[in-house]
Order: C-alpha cells, then structure tokens, then sequence
C-alpha cells in the first residue's frame, strides 16, 4: 500500500518528539498501521533548527501554508498552538481535502465546533488525542472503549505544572509563590503561567471531555474556572489533617438538571486513587453506568509521551485511508446530527446551580459564641455540617494570639445557597479576613 505522507508545522518539543518516535520505532508502526508513515515535509520559522533535527533528507520550508496546500501531503499535523495562525491552517488544511491530527486544545476548546463541521463537509479526519493528557488515551476510551456505557461523570488532574505546585505545596510546606519559581526554574511552568496557575489550560481540555462523555457540542466559554493562585499552604495543612488531598481538577458531570463544567481546586479523600497523583502527572477519572469507575493515569506532557498521542492519531488516519468517511469514528463519539439536540437536553449549569460539598475555613476572634453563630447560620441556610476542626491560635498565628481557625467541612449542598450563607458569616464582626471556600469532591 502507498505509504502516508506527513506535513509537520511546528518541530518544537512535540515536534522533535514525534520525528524521534516515528523514526526510531518506524518498522513496528508499518506494522500496525499496514503502511509506511513518513513525514516528508517540516514547516517551521527556523529552519536551521528544524534541519538539523530532521537532517537533510526531509524537506524543510519556513512557510506553513505551503505544506497545506500541497498535493503531496495526506495527513497535517498542527503542532504550532494558539488560536490565531493555528486556525487559519487547520481550516486551509481541511478546504485542502487533508486529515489533520492535533495537540491544539486551546483551539478546538474555542474553535472546535466550526472546525469540526469544516471537516464533516470535506470527509476528512480530525484526530486530537494528544490534546488532553498528554500521552494518556483518554479520547480513545471516551470515544471508543466506553462507548456502551452512559457516562455519569468525568474528573482529572490534567495539567501537570498545577500538579506539581500542589505536591511541592504539601510535601515540603512551602508557599505557592515559591514552589511556582521552583516549577519555572525546573521547566514545569512557562514564564508566563497564566494558563496554567488560573486554571484554563484544565478548562480547555475538560470541556473536550465534556463534549465527548455526554455528546454535547465544545462549550468552554460556559466553564467555571478557578486556578490555584489564591490557594494557601495553611489550608493543604488541614485538608490533609482532615484525611483530604488537594488537586485542582477538571470535572464534568451530568446531573438531572444539565451538565456541570468546572475547573477548580478539590479537596479530595485521600484513600482515593487520583489523590495520591504527583509531580507533573496526570489522571483522569471516569464513571459510566456499565463500567463503574476506571482510573486513567500516565504523563501528561513531554516531547515523546505527547508523540505517542499524535502518532497513534496517524495511525488511525494509516488505517482508515480510503474509507468511507461515513465509516470514521464520530470526532466527539456521537453522530453530529444528535449534538444540538443535546444541547438543549443537557444545557451547561452556572455555578450557583451546582450542588457539592464544601471545605470552608474561617479566622475567627477567639471569644465565646462565635463558633454558634457560624453555625446557626448554615443550619438557617439549609447547610449540613460534616465535620468541624478548631485550630488554636497559636497553631497558625503565633502564641498569644487572640485568634483562631473554624474549618468546617459541609454536606451537599447548592453553590447559590452556599453563597448566601457565606455572605451572611462575612458580615459577623467576628469573622477577620475572607472566608475560605474549596469545594470538596468525593468521587465515589
């Protein structure tokens, strides 16, 4: 069979790695695939470098948008990133008549809706796997290994940089701002974090998951986003005390109500799996009906983790060459024509409608009748109380402080009831400072 030609944009540290990985590992790929995969062609602004990656033997050009115009490349492979030249590329790349496979999640968690259907009218694939988790096949066991299951709920650890903060945070009781230089220094975290440490990096790739568990259109615009910024080392203390972890996590469930979409920092119980992830790892967590609850764990980025992504998309596109493309795997797992039906059946919920557990943390004037107060509060709100921990003064503040933390751990409730309370515990004249609120998942 006529082997596949690759047009690579972008030979940065995805690149190179799936240069690398396809290179050296080419005989047991043919394999697999039924035909040689080659990259024949790399587009990339600096073209000694790319040349002296590839070697002479592949052509090198600085100009992406030759490579996808060209009649002899089959499959694009958009390594570039962002929204801007990335979707103006993967668009000409598809007019082109081309499959594309991409790690871009920024871009189809924003434009994915009209790149998808640019690809259904021109019969072409886009495969994206390496966008959420690395190299962890969490799409293809969404898509594809769970596809009898009724999804329930969709929760990860999916960005590594905030993995790693909250380890260091918790294991070596160091602030955020130090562990956070400490990630930059080691290359964990960009120079610029915000994706990272505000939590929309996580929110990009949960709302790809979303969109493939419940078969609802990409909405990241609806996401509930909150980084790990404002987290404290005091309150990682007590969580862990409690038996609770913290993780900032990407979840996504659905409820009778609709779909909640949220990113977040969680406490999470310890005893679960998904809590005893560190460093940069990555884990997503997935329950259906059928399967119950599985566990996907594995690097979440790297040069050759995130190449075995994108190529075991190529393969796919290898294998289904010349296919009808009514025969392709549904690019978000379920036919097009049932997804903005679903929309309507499964709106996405702001975040007052979502019900949860919560952790809330409360410095206090250390005086009698402050703790009944607090408390007479939640239970006029409708707010269960958990469990509930007093932290003397001189735990957190020094000796002979006249003050004291009320951390309190609640049963479900409504965030928009919660709220309402909170509001009411802040006006306390006794109550010094913001109340803390962290939203507390079981995961049962």
């Amino acid at each position: 069979m006529t082997r596949i030609r690759v047009g690579l944009l972008g030979i940065g540290t995805v690149g190179a790695g799936t240069f690398t990985v396809l290179k050296r590992n080419q005989a047991e790929i043919s394999r697999r695939a039924g035909r040689e995969i080659a990259i024949t062609v790399v587009a990339d602004l600096d073209t000694n470098r790319a040349r002296s990656i590839v070697g002479d033997d592949i052509e090198v050009v600085s100009d992406a948008q030759q490579v996808v115009s060209r009649d002899d490349v089959d499959v694009v492979i958009e390594l570039i990133g962002g929204y801007g030249i990335a979707k103006t590329l993967v668009l000409a790349a598809i007019e082109a008549g081309k499959h594309v496979v991409t790690a871009n999640k920024a871009l189809l968690a924003v434009h994915g809706t009209e790149i998808f259907a640019a690809a259904a009218r021109k019969g072409v694939i886009v495969a994206y796997e390496a966008a959420v988790a690395g190299g962890i096949p969490i799409i293809k066991a969404l898509r594809e290994g769970l596809v009898a299951n009724r999804i329930d709920w969709v929760a990860g650890i999916v960005n590594g940089t905030t993995n790693f903060i909250l380890s260091e945070m918790r294991d070596k009781g160091l602030d955020f701002a130090s562990v956070l230089k400490e990630a930059q220094r080691l290359g964990y975290a960009e120079a610029d974090p915000t994706f990272d440490i505000e939590g929309i990096d996580a929110a990009h790739k949960t709302a790809l998951m979303s969109a493939i568990a419940f078969g609802i259109p990409v909405q990241f615009d609806k996401a509930h986003i909150e980084g790990i910024t404002k987290l404290e080392r005091v309150d990682i203390q007590y969580a862990e005390q409690l038996g609770y972890r913290i993780k900032l996590l990407g979840i996504a469930k659905r409820t009778d109500k609709g779909v909640e979409l949220r990113v977040h920092p969680s406490l999470v119980p310890a005893r679960r799996l998904i809590a005893s992830v560190e460093g940069a790892m990555n884990a997503v967590v997935v329950h259906g009906d059928a399967l119950g609850t599985t566990l996907y764990y594995g690097a979440g980025a790297g040069s050759e983790p995130t190449a075995s992504a994108v190529i075991a998309d190529l393969v796919d596109i290898a294998r289904l060459q010349g296919a009808d493309p009514a025969h392709y795997t549904p690019v978000l797992g379920f036919q097009s024509a049932s997804l903005n039906a679903a929309q309507s059946s499964l709106p996405v919920l702001p975040i007052e409608e979502v019900v949860t557990s919560y952790y809330l943390r409360a410095r206090v004037s250390d005086e009698p009748g402050v703790l009944a107060k607090i408390t007479t509060i939640l239970s006029e709100h409708g707010v269960s109380i958990d469990a509930l921990l007093q932290r003397e003064s001189d735990d957190v503040l020094g000796e002979g402080a006249d003050q004291t933390d009320l951390i309190i751990l609640t049963h479900r409730t409504r965030e928009g009831t919660m709220n309402d309370a909170l509001a009411s515990i802040q006006s306390l004249p006794t109550v010094l400072g913001s109340v803390v609120r962290l939203r507390k998942e079981e995961l049962n």
